[in-house]
């Protein structure tokens, strides 16, 4: 199993999230880098932001909530210390490498460690690659295609 370490994010971090925003892997599915901008929801206490890392090596996003710090909200019926999850790899090289469902199934882990009871994710209906991550990660499409605020999702949770 290769090593992951998930680090927070600073401001000294701004700038490589800037440059992996820009990539079109990650604008196809995020949008634009000034729409929900990195430095932004730095402030945000709502947003646990990490660095994810392999061997060392920084290559992509993650990024945990509480599902009922936001109204409404797909996840609102998990239960109380519930998280979502969001995250994207950054280095193209990285892609296609198993890494994406082996660093979400760790983040999870994490999540449940330290007493989160589930933890729901909403891709894109289109993001095949996303959703097949997702299961190999343990998790399983629960409701969708449905709309939400943040667009059409399907919606995907993993129990403790």
């Amino acid at each position: 199993m290769p090593a992951y370490a998930f680090r927070p994010v600073t401001a000294a971090d701004l700038a490589l999230l800037g440059l992996w925003r820009s990539r079109p892997h990650v604008i196809r599915w995020w949008g634009a880098p000034d729409l929900e901008p990195e430095a932004e929801k730095l402030g945000d206490e709502r947003v646990a932001m990490w660095i994810v890392e392999h061997l060392g090596r920084p290559f992509a996003y993650a990024q945990d909530y509480g599902p009922h710090d936001w109204q409404p909200h797909p996840f609102e019926h998990l239960p109380p210390g519930s998280r979502g999850i969001d995250q994207y790899i950054g280095e193209p090289d990285m892609l296609d490498r198993g890494h994406g469902s082996a660093f979400v199934r760790a983040h999870c882990e994490r999540l449940f460690m330290a007493g989160a009871p589930a933890v729901g994710t909403d891709p894109r209906p289109d993001n095949v690659r996303a959703i097949r991550a997702y299961e190999k990660a343990g998790f399983r499409a629960v409701a969708g295609p449905l709309e939400t605020r943040w667009g059409r999702a399907v919606l995907m949770e993993r129990w403790r």
